[in-house]
């Protein structure tokens, strides 16, 4: 049965948000608000966990995963940026943005893309995310929680706790955090090609 946190959508509690991290530390799944949508989230390490995602949105190998980082100081040990990559990615973040980019030796294989070895990486501007990542220390392993079949994500943290409540072990509820997934960039070959059209805007990538 999945515990459920109500959070303060700006101001979250810190006693709540240590709670939450701690479970995560422990091997905990949670579905978790972003700036975009709903995500699903574990540890970094957390290969159970890595697999729960894979089983509830039933995901294949070449599903690219998502690291939530709470700043580009972080983002930039998990993923190699030249000049040019590095002033775009920056100046769109913190924002409603995934950039698929090459992975670095601190990425697990299990997280990358199997061919291409890249993974995905966003800096979320949400107060609750942010202050779940700053509080575990490192990023989240993270899907959106659109579930299979279904054609939006999940938008209530009560129904999430209701249809995953046998699978998740917390849901992080804050408010309404819409239906439009990250706009998602990728720069592995280089220049940006745009493979996701959503909450982002794309016009900088065009």
């Amino acid at each position: 049965m999945a515990k459920y946190f109500d959070v303060h959508p700006e101001s979250p509690q810190p006693r709540t948000i240590g709670t939450v991290a701690a479970s995560l530390r422990s091997g905990a799944l949670i579905a978790y608000p972003t700036d975009s949508c709903f995500a699903l989230g574990c540890q970094l390490e957390n290969r159970d966990g890595l697999e729960r995602i894979r089983t509830i949105r039933r995901l294949d190998e070449r599903h690219h995963f998502t690291l939530m980082c709470v700043d580009f100081a972080q983002l930039g040990q998990f993923v190699q940026l030249d000049n040019n990559v590095f002033r775009a990615v920056k100046a769109a973040t913190p924002g409603s943005y995934t950039f698929i980019l090459p992975a670095t030796k601190e990425v697990p294989r299990r997280l990358m893309h199997p061919k291409k070895k890249t993974v995905g990486v966003r800096i979320p501007d949400h107060a609750v995310t942010r202050a779940l990542l700053t509080e575990l220390g490192e990023p989240l392993v993270s899907s959106t929680l659109i579930l299979p079949g279904e054609d939006e994500p999940m938008t209530q943290g009560w129904e999430i706790k209701e249809r995953l409540d046998h699978v998740l072990d917390a849901v992080v509820d804050s408010g309404d955090c819409g239906t439009v997934p990250t706009t998602v960039v990728d720069f592995s070959g280089g220049g940006p090609e745009i493979v996701r059209r959503g909450a982002g805007d794309v016009t900088r990538f065009e």
